[in-house]
């Protein structure tokens, strides 16, 4: 289904289309502050698995993210965070980010990786923040397959054509951006820039 939301004035009958889907094990594609990615419920081990096979990965080397609506769901899902870290959070936050913590035992088993981490991200994007919110926990969250075909990454309509059949919803909030997220390492006690993208690597001092 290729499903209109409105990027500044989501319709909540179709926000609800989606959190009826994710709770029925569906994966979607949908936007973000960067760009679109694979999203189901964590809770769903079978979404997950449909999540890797989409993207030909293997869930214990996958570098999964969990997108949260706030500051608030992080401390569920991650380790005790030193305060400069919290507060470089606070700064950043919802933005272009995504931060690695140590995971916490709340993080669903299969959703661990060998390193026992965990990508946070809270999108500045209404769309996300509403899924979120209203299903009650994140949702996990990797990118597309991409290749050299930028249109097809960031245009819901090609998404459509190439994983339709894959997918339960593609969300079409208009044309995606095609810069991924900054990626900040922050397991070692200080945070260590991974992967410039679209935010400004200079929060980190």
């Amino acid at each position: 289904m290729l499903l209109d939301i409105h990027p500044d004035n989501p319709q909540p009958r179709n926000i609800k289309t989606v959190i009826d889907c994710l709770k029925g094990g569906g994966v979607i594609i949908y936007p973000t502050d960067t760009i679109y990615g694979l999203g189901c419920d964590i809770y769903n081990t079978a979404a997950i698995e449909r999540i890797c096979r989409i993207k030909g990965i293997d869930p214990k080397r996958a570098q999964f993210s969990f997108v949260c609506s706030d500051l608030s769901h992080i401390s569920d899902f991650t380790k005790s965070i030193d305060t400069p870290i919290f507060r470089m959070l606070k700064a950043a936050l919802p933005g272009p980010y995504t931060f690695i913590f140590n995971a916490s035992k709340q993080v669903p088993k299969m959703l661990k990786t060998k390193k026992d981490t965990v990508g946070i991200r809270v999108p500045d994007h209404i769309i996300c923040q509403l899924i979120v919110k209203e299903l009650g926990h994140p949702i996990m969250s990797v990118s597309l397959p991409m290749d050299d075909d930028i249109e097809y990454y960031t245009d819901p309509e090609l998404m459509h054509d190439r994983f339709g059949s894959l997918v339960d919803i593609v969300i079409d909030s208009g044309i995606g951006e095609v810069i991924p997220s900054t990626v900040i390492d922050c397991t070692g006690g200080y945070p260590e820039l991974i992967r410039e993208g679209a935010g400004d690597a200079s929060i980190i001092g």
